[in-house]
């Protein structure tokens, strides 16, 4: 099948299209430069210039395709309800492409803010956060019921492996390098889920190829993983102390991604795994930290 891929470049985004391409998809990945464009070219993959905010270019993008992997989001957290309605309309904009043609579309989401505090499933479906305003499963919603078959993907806070530059730990990894020691909150008992991006890469594959539409699977290899022995994996590799500080404390140290080195939230995957055959293989997030992928 052709498939249009959104953030096709990008650190999920690139496996995702490896992994299309390895499963005998053609994949039309939209880039916004000439170096995303050469980055497609040398993966195999055709290219459509755009970005998220030309919507002609998403029209014409889904309008060539057999269905839609949504990947992309622009992760400026500065101007972050700016870039959630961009999502909100690409979303929009995609399915009014599809609306009619039984062409998968595969939006993406996240984990975090299911059900903070107890063990996120599939099933849950939480209302809009207005304090969160990213709109994507509500977007999604939207379209399908005008007759898309959409389904949503969600990934965990941290999806890891080589080349991850912008991702949740390594955001942890500049902060401690700062400040000269690596940080948690108070015990640090609070739990994040994690997934190496190819064991994502294959889920989404797999979910355009046989999601059920209006779906939500958890891109879930590991369920809990405190943010303590996050830190502390962090501070051995980096040759830094790991010290608590204090919940009054934490915004002046972790400033914007307080509220994220704070967040509780455990996630299952075993309906997505039962539902899809999905196995995750890779190596886990701290395996990855402890091999040093983050700390050269």
């Amino acid at each position: 099948m052709r498939i249009f891929v959104t953030g096709a470049t990008g650190f999920i985004g690139t496996a995702i299209v490896q992994e299309l391409i390895e499963a005998g998809h053609q994949v039309l990945g939209l880039a916004r430069s000439d170096a995303s464009a050469q980055k497609l070219m040398d993966a195999g993959a055709s290219v459509h210039r755009g970005d998220l905010e030309d919507l002609d270019s998403l029209r014409s993008g889904a309008a060539q395709a057999d269905g839609v992997i949504h990947a992309g989001f622009i992760h400026d957290f500065t101007r972050f309800a700016e870039v959630c309605e961009v999502d909100k309309i690409a979303i929009e904009t995609i399915g009014n492409v599809l609306e009619g043609s039984n062409r998968p579309f595969i939006v993406t989401s996240g984990t975090a803010l299911v059900s903070p505090g107890r063990l996120a499933t599939e099933d849950i479906i939480p209302a809009f956060n207005p304090a969160w305003p990213r709109a994507s499963e509500q977007a999604a919603d939207a379209v399908a019921q005008k007759g898309v078959s959409a389904a949503v993907i969600r990934l965990s806070p941290s999806v890891h492996g080589n080349e991850d530059l912008h991702g949740f730990i390594p955001i942890m990894v500049n902060i401690a390098k700062e400040k000269g020691f690596s940080a948690y909150i108070g015990d640090g008992l609070n739990q994040w889920n994690a997934v190496h991006r190819l064991d994502a890469a294959r889920l989404f594959r797999l979910a355009f190829e046989h999601a059920t539409p209006s779906a939500r699977y958890h891109a879930v290899a590991e369920e809990a993983i405190t943010v303590k022995s996050i830190a502390e994996a962090i501070g051995k590799q980096l040759g830094l102390p790991v010290k608590s500080i204090a919940p009054e404390a934490a915004v002046e140290h972790f400033g914007w991604f307080s509220h994220m080195a704070a967040i509780d939230c455990p996630a299952s995957s075993k309906w997505t795994q039962d539902q899809l055959s999905w196995v995750p293989t890779h190596a886990t997030l701290l395996t990855d930290i402890e091999q040093g992928i983050y700390s050269k």
